[in-house]
């Protein structure tokens, strides 16, 4: 399976990456349904954590992305699952598919702390810059108001540069 397939199932929602149980369902080549009934009958192994409900605003808003229509496709808020309930899955879904598939979902939650951590280092390197170059920018603006401020008498005369022509 491609990683690229599973990130692009990955969404933030309050906070934490998240996978939804419809996609993780179809990543393990079952129904919601089922999922759910396993997850149900195994509630203790998924605190609040590793899982929880979206709310219907939650849904909503996810819902006009998905296009889902409202007279069907899915009903119910659906469950979501941090990395470590995706991991807890494989516990409760026994079948070969959803342990490979399992695999594949925790490789491209590292990837994608990876990529976070890069950007985290990258962003203060950023940062930086911005304020070392904002202090010389300071400097030279400084340099250039106070040059500004003089007046033509304050100059002094600068001497003409190059050769001067003398008339015979």
């Amino acid at each position: 399976m491609e990683l690229q397939i599973i990130q692009n199932k990955i969404y933030e929602i309050r906070g934490q990456r998240v996978m939804l149980d419809f996609d993780l369902a179809e990543l393990y080549e079952t129904e919601t349904k089922r999922l759910k009934e396993a997850v149900r009958r195994n509630l203790s192994r998924f605190p609040d954590d590793f899982m929880f409900e979206l709310s219907p605003k939650e849904w909503e808003i996810l819902r006009t992305q998905f296009a889902t229509s409202s007279w069907g496709g899915i009903r119910y808020q659906p469950f979501a699952f941090t990395e470590q309930g995706v991991a807890m899955l494989a516990s409760v879904l026994k079948s070969e598919t959803a342990i490979q598939v399992n695999i594949q979902i925790i490789r491209a939650f590292v990837i994608l702390r990876q990529y976070a951590l890069g950007y985290a280092e990258l962003n203060q390197k950023l940062e930086t810059f911005m304020l070392e170059t904002n202090m010389q920018f300071s400097d030279i603006y400084q340099a250039l108001t106070e040059m500004a401020s003089l007046t033509e008498k304050d100059q002094k005369p600068i001497p003409p540069i190059g050769y001067l022509a003398y008339e015979k």
